[in-house]
């Protein structure tokens, strides 16, 4: 009986052992990527943009190309920690791909591209779409630099390294990543390392186009932290229009810019408090304004809860949109539906036109 109890006593304290060496690897481990330029690459169609013309921009969280309409993560509710299999993975990257060719528009803002993680077997991801978006300049900006997550046991989610995307019609002629404010607690490390791309473009005439491509923080306490992170963008477009230049900025807020999504699309099965509203004054008395893409007449929502495959009743919200100067006019602000066929979200389209002085 005692050697028996004193080989429990052995692997519990062996367990014990490894659980602390993983909590301190995970601590040791964890940083944040800072400020700093990002590498324009690519051939633009053209040098500068112009005042009074009509432009489109597309932006879409492809969900790092593993959220295939019967997929469901783990960290939503559903089981799955990886995309499905490098076979599905490469067919849905391609799908994706070509659609967002055939948008046929002049930017494209894109979230959650890994570059190098576990969950899509460590596959760049960034050359289906530079390959499907030719003839444009290009950036990337990463902001997920995680340490092996040893969980789920059985299919743990690994390492991962994702980001940002930027693509522009026109020569990017300097990017810098910025970083956001996160959380100080253990939260902070299942969140990304929040940052925005900020894009500069000369506009003919005098000024700058200004792109801020961004993915904003779901997993938080409590949801301040993410309009922590939306008034320091904000922030910076004032800035930037201040000085004359044309601010535009789209990606996923990951609040619900619609203000209660259910009056649109109706009361999902399972709530979720995780898309909160924007609080009510955050663009009182501001140059910049928000544009929450919605067709009144056949809604459409920008993003589905992926507690499990997607079904009538789940619940969805619109978290996709953008964000514009006054020097900009919106012309027409929708979602696209894809019916989640490559991703948990639908992709959100604009057509806008810099206004000029």
């Amino acid at each position: 009986m005692k050697k028996a109890l004193k080989i429990i006593g052995i692997v519990v304290a062996a367990l014990l052992v490894v659980v602390i060496a993983y909590v301190a690897y995970v601590l040791i481990a964890y940083h944040r990527l800072g400020n700093g330029p990002l590498t324009v690459q690519g051939t633009a169609e053209s040098a500068q943009a112009e005042t009074d013309r009509d432009y489109t921009i597309v932006s879409y969280n492809i969900g790092f190309g593993a959220y295939e309409a019967d997929y469901g993560f783990f960290m939503d509710g559903g089981t799955q920690s990886w995309a499905w299999s490098r076979e599905r993975l490469d067919a849905n990257l391609k799908k994706i791909g070509a659609f967002l060719k055939e948008q046929n528009a002049d930017y494209y803002f894109v979230q959650e591209t890994d570059t190098d993680s576990t969950r899509t077997y460590h596959v760049d991801e960034r050359p289906y779409l530079t390959d499907a978006l030719s003839g444009k300049s290009y950036t990337f900006a990463q902001n997920f630099d995680s340490p092996f997550l040893f969980y789920p046991f059985l299919q743990p989610h690994g390492a991962s390294k994702s980001g940002l995307m930027t693509f522009a019609a026109q020569t990017i002629t300097a990017a810098e990543r910025v970083e956001l404010p996160i959380e100080t607690g253990l939260t902070k490390l299942v969140d990304l390392d929040r940052c925005y791309s900020k894009n500069r473009i000369a506009v003919a005439g005098g000024g700058e186009l200004v792109l801020y491509n961004f993915h904003l923080s779901a997993y938080t306490s409590d949801g301040t932290i993410a309009t922590e992170q939306l008034k320091k963008l904000i922030d910076d477009m004032e800035g930037e229009y201040a000085k004359g230049n044309y601010c535009l900025a789209g990606g996923d807020f990951n609040k619900d810019i619609l203000g209660d999504s259910s009056v649109y699309f109706g009361k999902a099965d399972v709530l979720y408090t995780w898309a909160q509203a924007i609080p009510a004054g955050t663009f009182d008395g501001m140059h910049v304004s928000l544009v929450a893409p919605i067709d009144t007449t056949a809604p459409v929502p920008s993003c589905r809860n992926a507690d499990s495959a997607y079904h009538p009743g789940q619940f969805v919200v619109t978290i996709d949109g953008f964000m514009v100067s006054d020097n900009i006019e919106v012309l027409t602000a929708v979602p696209i539906d894809t019916g989640f066929a490559y991703s948990d979200h639908n992709p959100v389209r604009m057509q806008f036109r810099l206004t000029g002085k």
